[in-house]
Formats: structure tokens, C-alpha cells, sequence
């Protein structure tokens, strides 16, 4: 069977598996990365000392942000089934001093490793695209987590990616094109409070958040030559027109009218006490 397109789902298999890390890095010191991703954390409400569980924890930028809520008092666990991506995240722990509140494990996101309702919360940050059985690693984030406890999502929807081009017909083409053959579901984000309703979970809230930029960052850069790259690969536009889509974005930037948007969805439940 020949391999996923989305190299997302299996980083070790990659040429060059260690560039994923320094793609999970570079997001997570973005800015507007780095507002979403702990607004969304504050919108779960994690507490002091909380047993918090993240699956798909990659080089470990959620968990380091977990470990300042939980403080000394809690515990952070995270799951990945890259060993690349989990090594980067073990050492990255041990340089910032937090290892004794982290960890990290191997493992699959759909038979998660632990007793049932071992965590007070359960996360799954900007993962659920990628994953080849959804509804198993839902089922498993609510299993191990706590009665009364926390099941939290927050996925992109790439459905409402924004970008000033030129070219608007070669934009959409894209954007599209390339989402609907990487992605299962490139509408995740909009998803994610129905599939924690039907998980029986309660009092089930929303966040919607907007990922914007006005200057193309090393992120955001990345983010698009991939885009062109991939349509190339895919067959959904030639070499010379990726690249002069690629041309017409750097030159506005360069002109300082570069727009880009993109919306996060978070959805956050309760697991029933009954």
C-alpha cells in the first residue's frame, strides 16, 4: 500500500524526519500560534495540579505550555507515535527544567496506554486532521479521562484559509485541491463540537479564533511553499505557475499589503458523572 500523502501521519518515514520538529518549533514561537494555542488552553479551564493528558503532542509545545498551568503540583503526559518528534520533546523538557512534570510516551492515539479515567483532561491539539480513525481517538480521550473531567479539541478549518493574491482562481485551486487529497476531513475545525456532543459528553462550548498575519513569517512562509509544493506533486498546477504564485505573495509582502487568515475551532466538554 503505498504511503499517506499527509506526511503528518507518519514523520519517521519521512526523508527527513527532524524538519517536522523544526516546523513544530517554528509554529509555536509565532505569535499568533503561540495566542491561539493558549487561549484555547485557558478556554479548557486546566487547573493546578491536574493529571493532563495531550495525544499527538509532537515536539512538545503544548506541553510545555501545560506544565506552566498544571505547576509543580501536576502532571503532563504526552503521546506521539513519532520516536523522532518524542525524542526532541524529552530533551527540549530537560532543558527547560520541567521534566519531572512531563512526560512523554509512545503510542496510538486510538488504544491509549492508560487505565480508564487516569486524568482530570484530555487534549488533542491541531491533530484530529491528521488521524486516520477519528471517532477511535475520541473514544479513547473521553475513556481515559476522569467523570467530570475534560475532553478538549481545537483543530484549523482549512475550508476558511484567506489570502490576497492576484490570482484568485489559482489560489482557490490550491487551497483546495491540495486539502481534499491530504486531509480526510479538511473541515475539521467545524466539526469538533458535534463529534463531542455525540461522544455524550456535556455542557459542550465553542471557541472560534482567527490565525492572521500581515507579514509573512518564517511560519506562515513555510506554510504556503508547502502549499504550491504539494499542488506540484499532486498534478493540480505546473511548476512555473507554483512558483509565480509563490513570486506574487513575497512581492506583497515586500509592498506591505500581504494578508493571510485562517479560523481555529475549539470545542471543550465535560465527561458525565454518571
Amino acid at each position: 500500500m503505498p504511503p499517506h500523502p499527509d506526511p503528518w501521519r507518519a514523520i519517521d518515514r519521512q526523508p527527513r524526519p527532524e524538519r517536522y520538529v523544526r516546523m513544530m518549533e517554528s509554529r509555536g514561537r509565532t505569535p499568533t500560534q503561540a495566542r491561539l494555542r493558549r487561549r484555547f488552553l485557558r478556554f479548557c479551564r486546566i487547573a493546578p495540579g491536574w493529571r493532563v493528558v495531550e495525544v499527538g503532542s509532537g515536539s512538545g509545545v503544548v506541553a510545555r505550555d501545560l506544565a506552566a498551568l498544571v505547576g509543580p503540583r501536576g502532571h503532563v503526559t504526552g503521546v506521539d507515535r513519532s520516536r523522532v518528534v518524542l525524542a526532541a520533546a524529552r530533551r527540549r523538557a530537560r532543558e527547560e527544567r520541567l521534566d519531572r512534570r512531563l512526560e512523554f510516551r509512545l503510542g496510538d492515539a486510538a488504544a491509549l496506554p492508560f487505565r480508564t479515567g487516569r486524568f482530570d483532561c484530555a487534549l488533542a491539539v491541531t491533530v484530529l486532521l491528521h488521524v486516520a480513525r477519528p471517532q477511535a481517538m475520541l473514544r479513547e480521550l473521553a475513556r481515559v479521562t476522569r467523570p467530570g473531567g475534560v475532553v478538549g479539541l481545537q483543530d484549523q478549518d482549512f475550508g476558511t484559509q484567506v489570502l490576497d493574491h492576484p490570482d484568485r482562481e489559482l489560489t482557490r485551486r490550491i487551497f483546495e485541491g491540495v486539502t481534499a487529497r491530504l486531509y480526510r476531513e479538511p473541515f475539521s475545525g467545524r466539526t469538533l463540537v458535534r463529534r463531542l456532543v455525540e461522544l455524550g459528553l456535556e455542557r459542550v462550548r465553542l471557541l472560534a479564533d482567527v490565525y492572521q498575519v500581515r507579514r509573512l513569517d518564517p511560519f506562515t512562509h513555510n506554510l504556503l511553499e508547502r502549499r504550491a509544493t504539494a499542488a506540484v506533486e499532486l498534478g493540480l498546477v505546473g511548476a512555473r505557475r507554483a512558483a509565480g504564485w509563490l513570486a506574487d505573495i513575497e512581492r506583497a509582502d515586500a509592498a506591505g499589503h500581504f494578508v493571510f487568515t485562517l479560523n481555529y475551532y475549539g470545542a471543550a466538554g465535560l465527561k458525565p458523572r454518571a
